[in-house]
């Protein structure tokens, strides 16, 4: 039986998936920005009609075509469509692979018939992919290079054993051919595949070098070449069935622990840990109960993961009794292999052992870190974060001293405009009568003009630092434009 090969090239797969997404009439481009410009990156049918072709600027197209409508390309969704596009091709054959940025390769080989034939499959492929909007063109093949120049230069299938007839009129550039090697052998004479093959193999390997004879042999099938689907991402779940129910929390805990070290092997061999883990427990009454874990950090250690089950398993309802385990990996991070010693876990394991901990009752999201931030104005030098989510970073460091307690501005009473620029001597605070005894500043601090805050619209603060007399050591500032004493601080 001979091989037969199908590629599938998109040739506006980008477009294509930006207009399924908003449809626009009229010519339409996606532009990419390259050499400090924008460049068009795909276009549909209609911007073609008009003479822009890819790789033109932006301004450039817009003289040629005022009407053109664009927008920016996304590499990232892209891959993700062509992503979707192997799963669908699947329906097709198992072995279906990438084939650049743009295309598809589908080895079919005994799968032709369950379609009524090589013709109806290509015609049901074309027929589905038309409907779903995108842009197609088919070639089939003996071989992976045929199928590909038929597809980018031709778009029709071969007769299975006669490569060269389907091929030898098409271009030297259909044999994947780089762009310099192809305009040298047109230079020669050697334009069409059917040129190439006459002339004798020693002299092209003399003047060209191997490259250019494994592409002609692969095209024609004297070379084979591997078609490599794309691996299924592995599948981080072990089960156990048990012979006799057991409802216990101590068995249900040393079941646990055995797929527990199935489960860590498995993530060691693909240098992952695990982030949140699933234990399904099924009762004799065909009845399930889950035991959700998420962890604050990733891990693969059995023995650190076990005694954060406890609590949840503590709480199954067991009916009559389990008789089958399941525990799956259900989000999963990459883990990169660790220097073993005999050291215990340090201070950095223990507190994601304890967020995991308080996160099973309180929730992940509601542990939270300060974590510092960039910006000169007090209450933008912080920010909160799920401590689960975050690592701590950044430095505190500041040219003059920060209170360690932080609130909103809060008004002194005693204080009024003929206070003057200095601390008062005496003020009301919180109910509480204090008298400076040490006043040390000013630092101004000027407000972030690009940022819309209404806490400074009084402008410009002049912040001291004041301890009183009754042993309070306060962070007050007073605002020139708008006279005003305001406390928002209060050192340890």
């Amino acid at each position: 039986m001979n091989r037969r090969v199908v590629s599938m090239w998109f040739p506006r797969l980008a477009s294509d998936r930006a207009l399924r997404l908003r449809p626009v009439d009229g010519p339409f481009a996606l532009t990419w920005k390259q050499d400090n410009a924008e460049r068009l990156h795909c276009l549909n049918a209609a911007a073609e009609r008009q003479g822009l072709r890819r790789g033109m600027t932006h301004a450039e197209a817009r003289a040629f075509c005022p009407d053109l409508q664009s927008r920016p390309a996304d590499p990232q969704g892209d891959r993700h469509l062509l992503h979707v596009l192997r799963r669908w091709a699947t329906r097709y054959c198992p072995w279906v692979g990438f084939e650049g940025a743009d295309g598809l390769v589908l080895d079919i080989t005994g799968a032709a018939h369950l379609f009524g034939g090589e013709a109806a499959m290509l015609a049901d492929m074309r027929q589905r992919l038309s409907r779903a909007g995108f842009s197609v063109r088919i070639g089939l093949a003996d071989t992976r290079g045929a199928a590909w120049a038929l597809a980018r230069h031709g778009e029709g299938r071969a007769e299975p054993g006669r490569p060269l007839e389907a091929l030898g009129g098409l271009p030297v550039a259909a044999l994947r051919l780089e762009a310099e090697t192809a305009i040298a052998l047109q230079r020669l004479g050697l334009r069409r595949i059917a040129d190439l093959a006459a002339v004798p193999r020693a002299n092209l390997a003399r003047r060209f070098g191997p490259g250019l004879l494994m592409r002609l042999d692969q095209a024609l099938g004297r070379q084979a070449e591997e078609i490599a689907p794309l691996a299924e991402p592995p599948h981080y779940g072990v089960r156990m069935s048990l012979p006799e129910p057991i409802g216990l929390v101590g068995d249900v805990m040393a079941g646990l622990s055995r797929l527990l070290e199935r489960l860590c092997e498995k993530l060691a061999a693909q240098e992952a840990g695990a982030r949140e883990l699933r234990l399904t427990l099924r009762r004799v009454d065909q009845d399930s109960r889950q035991v959700d874990l998420r962890l604050a950090r990733a891990l693969r250690d059995p023995a650190r993961i076990l005694p954060l089950f406890e609590r949840g398993v503590r709480e199954v309802e067991a009916g009559y009794g389990i008789d089958q385990m399941r525990l799956e990996a259900i989000a999963v991070e990459p883990l990169a292999a660790e220097q073993v010693c005999h050291v215990a876990p340090g201070d950095g394991a223990r507190l994601d052992d304890l967020i995991s901990r308080l996160g099973t009752r309180i929730g992940l999201e509601n542990i939270q870190r300060f974590l510092p931030a960039d910006s000169h104005v007090p209450e933008r030098s912080f920010v909160t974060a799920a401590a689960a989510f975050s690592a701590p970073g950044g430095s505190w460091t500041s040219l003059r001293p920060r209170p360690l307690r932080l609130f909103a501005p809060e008004p002194i009473a005693g204080a009024g405009p003929e206070a003057g620029p200095r601390p008062p001597r005496r003020f009301r605070w919180r109910r509480m009568s204090l008298t400076t005894a040490r006043a040390t500043g000013p630092e101004r601090i000027a407000p972030e003009w690009w940022l819309a805050d209404e806490n400074w619209h009084r402008g410009i603060r002049d912040y001291w630092q004041v301890e009183t007399e009754q042993g309070r050591r306060l962070w007050l500032f007073h605002t020139p434009q708008d006279p005003g004493w305001f406390v928002q601080g209060e050192f340890a």
